[in-house]
Order: C-alpha cells, then structure tokens, then sequence
C-alpha cells in the first residue's frame, strides 16, 4: 500500500509543539463518543505560532457552542515538517484522527487507499454550500471522480487558497530615499536589479555587507523567476521534465546571478551562519516573500519590528508577475464514527462566515489567511483594513491580483501537485547550491539532474498505475 506526501506545498515552515484542547465532561475519552451519546473528536494539523492560537480559540468557541452534542475535541498541532512523517505512523496503524489535512496531490491515493471520506452527500444533505467561495480552484483540486482529481465529489475543504506575495521593508527604502514599489507595475528584472544594488550596502563601516537588496530560499522563489520567463519544469501533461529548454535556463541564470554577479542577496555561505528568514525579520534584507499566513507575524511588532508591504515579483520575458499558490484541506477519516460531526467542524473552519471573520482577521484584528468566501472577501475583510482595525498591508490587492490573475499577474500551484509525489523535483534542489556558489555552471548541472529527475518521475507515474 503506497502512501503519498499527505500536504500541498503553500504553506510556509512553522514552529509549534503539539496541544490538546479538553472539553467539557471528560468521561470516556478514549472513545469515540460518551455514555450520553456526545462526540469525542480528534483533529490533527500543523500550523505556526500565529495560527495555532486561532484555531484553539476557533475550536474551543466550537465546542462550547455545540456542547449538547460534543464532549471534546482533541487536538494535535505540529510542525509542517513533522506532519507528513506523523500522519504516515497513523495510517499505519490505522488510528487516523477525525479531522486531518490533506493536499491536493494526495486526494486520489487517499481516497483509493480508503482514508477519507466523501463529503459531499454530507455537505448536500446538510445544505453546506461551497459555490460562494473564492477559493474555487483549491476546492475542485480535492474534487475525485474515481478516476481523476478536479472534477467529481468533494472530499476536503479548503483550509485557504494561499497566496506566496512578495514584501519589502518600508525603513530601508526610506533611508535610502528610493521610492516604494509600484504595486500596479511590478520592476523588470533589470529594475528590480538596479533597485537592489542601491540598497546593498555596508552600514556599519566595517566593510562588511550587512543589509542585502533581497533574500532568495531556493525552494520558494526560483519558481517565480522561471515561470516568469515562460518556462516550467514539466510539460502540459506533467509527464516529461522540461528544465532543458533556453527559457528555463535563462531563469535560473537570473536568479543565480542575484548572488554571483550582482551580489544583491547573502551568499551560500552567509545564508548557512544566518538564515535568509531571519535576515529579514533582523531588517537585513529589503525584499523577501510573504505568504498570507506570515501577515499576522510581519504585523506583530515583537517579530517584525520594521514597516512594510506587498509587492510583486520582478517579472521577466513574458512580463507578468508570477508565484505559485498554495492549499491544504481538512478531510473526514473514512473510520471515523463522527463524520456527520466532523464535517461540519471542517465546514465551520472552511465554509462558514464566522468562522472565515476570525481566521482571516475581520473579527479579531489579526489574519492568517484571506477569506474563502467571496463576500466576505470584497466587503468587510477590505473594509476592515481600510478602517485601520484590521493589521495588514495596505496592497492588500496584489495577494488577490496573484489569486485571481490580471495581465500583471498571475499564480498557480507548483508542478508537484500534480504528480505523484515530489521525489523528482526535490532532485534539482538537492545539489543546487553548487550552482549558487558558483562550483558548477546552470548548463552542467541542468545537464546532470535533468535524466535523474525524469527517471524519478517515470518511476513515480508507473508505480500510480
């Protein structure tokens, strides 16, 4: 029995240690419901600080609200790095919790393996509606129709659409008298070259870089470069790996000419003593990514204790500003003996007004996400930060410009969520840093890693048949 990476790429590294909330009459936790008929629920997710605090509340309110019909919700919060390993140990031991995540790439294998279950006679009989969300393209990727994703039933519900924004720090442009970044037009590379060089310098005089134009994690932000070059690393059919052509080429060489040539962002090195993260939450770094679940940590002053905003990325031969997009969905176990409970915990963290008003900051002042719901979206979440009561930035538009496309911009999810696993593409970053550093041209190393990462992707295609 196979068992697939278990979440979707989009949701940025996080820190928390596991938590159990208790509810109300403990009897008979170890079961699936009490003596009286109420509900014990298990939920298992990885979120960071910031998140993690939101749904305890969220699940706390949830339960006391439906205290007549539930006991307690048991809930297991780790680190993303750590879920896909822990989820892997549940199923085989077949004791998966209630409520779990899944990613778009896994629906199909879990749903064949018998893992989740169908939410949609749930949703219907339940009149649970999904068609006013503005997350349309993360919930039909965990659509199955028994043969392929997309279309077909539901079998989660989208946690958010994420979106991987980009973001510079307000303080160091005005030190430097440059202006701000037109969120509208986002910089050509040269532009955006040219940018970065002026505010790379050495602060302090000890003739030592110490503030770098940007910073650049390989694994997040080499997409951008090269889907805004017209390349990608696999064909239409997510068959054949592509990283040979001239436009994929030329992307790399652009972005690894950040560090080599234009020594605007810290080197292989420097990176490893100080991580490009930590540079920039230090103020080190004028430019780097923001994904909508670091909003809340970038607006906390203890964390980031500069001024900022959104941005796009620089743009190359097509011109349009690109970065990828993200989900996770919350899925029911196919053994649990709470689905009808379950799913409508996971509607209420998806689907439901209130539930989207906290998650996404209209009623607690502090986001973790965008709103899923299209209203919500377009009136009060704007209106909030309008206002000043809600904490975001205020190019709110270029989070929604990338989700929604415009001639400007444009996001779409990684080439990883569509094949079988991502054992392939972790191929190429695995020696990349060769490439960063210099010790190996873009040409050789793309020469090297090109028929490891096919064979790697043949092999995945045959062993899902």
């Amino acid at each position: 029995m196979r068992v697939k990476k278990a979440v979707a790429l989009g949701l940025g590294v996080t820190m928390i240690a596991s938590t159990v909330l208790a509810g109300c009459g403990g009897s008979d936790k170890g079961s699936s419901t009490t003596k009286d008929g109420k509900a014990n629920l298990s939920v298992f997710i990885f979120a960071n600080d910031h998140e993690s605090e939101i749904y305890n509340n969220m699940f706390k309110e949830y339960q006391e609200a439906h205290a007549d019909t539930i006991n307690d919700i048991d809930v297991q919060i780790t680190t993303q790095d750590e879920y896909s390993t822990t989820l892997t140990g549940m199923m085989t031991a077949n004791d998966l919790p209630d409520i779990f995540y899944v990613g778009p790439e896994s629906v199909k294998d879990f749903v064949d393996n018998g893992y989740i279950e169908n939410l949609q006679p749930i949703l219907d009989k339940a009149g649970i509606k999904t068609d006013g969300l503005s997350a349309q393209e993360a919930l039909n990727s965990y659509r199955y129709d028994g043969t392929q994703t997309g279309s077909g039933d539901i079998y989660a519900l989208p946690k958010d659409a994420s979106v991987f924004a980009y973001a510079y720090n307000k303080d160091i442009f005005d030190e430097a008298g440059i202006d701000y970044p037109d969120p509208e037009n986002p910089y050509t590379y040269d532009e955006f070259v040219e940018v970065c060089t002026q505010l790379t310098k050495d602060t302090d005089g000890d003739g030592e870089i110490d503030q770098w134009g940007c910073g650049t994690a390989d694994q997040f932000m080499m997409y951008q470069y090269i889907w805004s070059n017209g390349a990608s690393f696999l064909s239409d059919d997510h068959k054949t790996v592509t990283i040979d052509t001239p436009e994929f080429k030329e992307a790399v060489q652009k972005y690894v000419d950040l560090t080599l040539v234009h020594e605007v962002t810290p080197t292989v090195e420097q990176d490893t003593s100080l991580g490009v993260y930590q540079r920039w939450l230090a103020g080190q770094e004028a430019f780097y990514a923001c994904g909508t679940w670091d909003v809340a940590a970038f607006e906390d002053k203890e964390t980031f204790p500069f001024n900022w905003d959104l941005c796009g990325y620089p743009t190359l031969s097509t011109g349009v500003s690109q970065t990828w997009l993200g989900t996770v969905g919350f899925c029911v176990s196919s053994k649990s003996e709470n689905k009808d409970i379950a799913a409508d915990l996971v509607s209420y963290l998806s689907t439901n007004e209130d539930g989207q008003r906290e998650l996404s900051g209209i009623s607690t002042g502090e986001s973790i996400q965008l709103p899923n719901i299209t209203t919500l979206a377009e009136g009060e979440f704007v209106d909030s930060i309008a206002s000043g009561d809600l904490a975001f930035p205020s190019n709110v538009d270029v989070f929604f410009n990338y989700l929604g496309g415009t001639d400007k911009y444009s996001g779409k999810f990684m080439e990883t969520t569509y094949t079988p696993n991502a054992e392939w593409m972790n191929l190429f970053f695995e020696g990349f840093a060769n490439v960063k550093n210099g010790s190996m041209t873009v040409e050789d190393y793309i020469a090297q890693v090109q028929p490891e990462m096919q064979s790697a992707l043949d092999k995945a295609w045959a062993d899902a048949e």
